[in-house]
């Protein structure tokens, strides 16, 4: 089983680069995608669909704005839309497909990086989803959490990482909350579990050479419970054509599909 997460910075951009021929090509069986900036009207059939896959959204209100989505190779038995909490389901970050006792889910975390408004929108949403996770956690389900997380957790997970101490994103509440997602609630992280000195970075700044120079931040997960956690064998970022500021992270499961 491949499984993709891709955070696409706005689906009609990452289009335009190219994201759909590679999608075609890229064996997924599962695609998880935020940041559409987009809503139905906005997309092309090929958007919704692409060739073999069936295309499943969870929009912002808000136009060009945030926004998840799922392409699934196969059609699952049940959708889940929303958390049920209308002050962040009207931004659209949450997106769940059932198959059978696997959920594979496309969550996009707020941005706090923009003032310290949207910060504690941020940290609201921390608060508020914990609950949801710790449902997930233990339900008994194989869960597959992919998304921007918007938290690089450790030291290694970020190149400038002295100089983003006081900054959204790798704040001391902010790790230790996603430190608590894997202590507490025993949900693991894939990329770091399967490559513990492997930085992993999945974006990077438009600023300055942060591209050119590898000066990333590794804040897109896959985040599963154990026993799916366990099947993963290899993981990838695939950076030979930049859709987005983000970069495709791929992981295979010796998992049934």
């Amino acid at each position: 089983m491949r499984i993709v997460s891709a955070n696409l910075n706005g689906i009609r951009s990452a289009t335009n680069k190219g994201f759909l021929d590679w999608v075609a090509q890229s064996g997924a069986d599962v695609i998880g995608l935020q940041e559409l900036k987009a809503q139905d009207g906005d997309l092309t059939d090929a958007m919704r669909a692409p060739a073999g896959y069936r295309g499943y959204f969870h929009y912002a209100e808000k136009k060009g704005y945030s926004g998840v989505g799922l392409y699934c190779r196969r059609e699952p038995d049940e959708l889940v839309v929303g958390l049920g909490l209308p002050e962040f389901d009207s931004e659209g970050r949450y997106l769940e497909a059932r198959f059978g006792n696997l959920s594979v889910i496309s969550l996009y975390l707020p941005s706090g990086s923009s003032g310290e408004e949207r910060q504690q929108v941020k940290f609201a949403f921390m608060k508020a989803f914990w609950p949801h996770l710790a449902d997930l956690a233990a339900c008994g389900r194989d869960v597959l959490l992919l998304g921007d997380w918007n938290i690089a957790h450790n030291e290694i997970d970020l190149k400038n990482w002295k100089g983003n101490l006081k900054n959204s994103g790798f704040l001391p509440e902010e790790r230790a909350w996603i430190g608590r997602v894997f202590a507490e609630l025993n949900l693991v992280d894939v990329w770091r579990t399967l490559y513990p000195e492997v930085p992993g970075y999945t974006w990077w700044s438009n600023r300055g050479q942060a591209y050119a120079k590898d000066v990333g931040w590794r804040i897109d997960y896959h985040i599963g419970t154990r026993g799916l956690a366990q099947t993963a064998r290899a993981g990838s970022i695939y950076k030979d054509v930049k859709f987005s500021d983000h970069a495709p992270l791929i992981v295979d499961y010796d998992y049934p599909f």
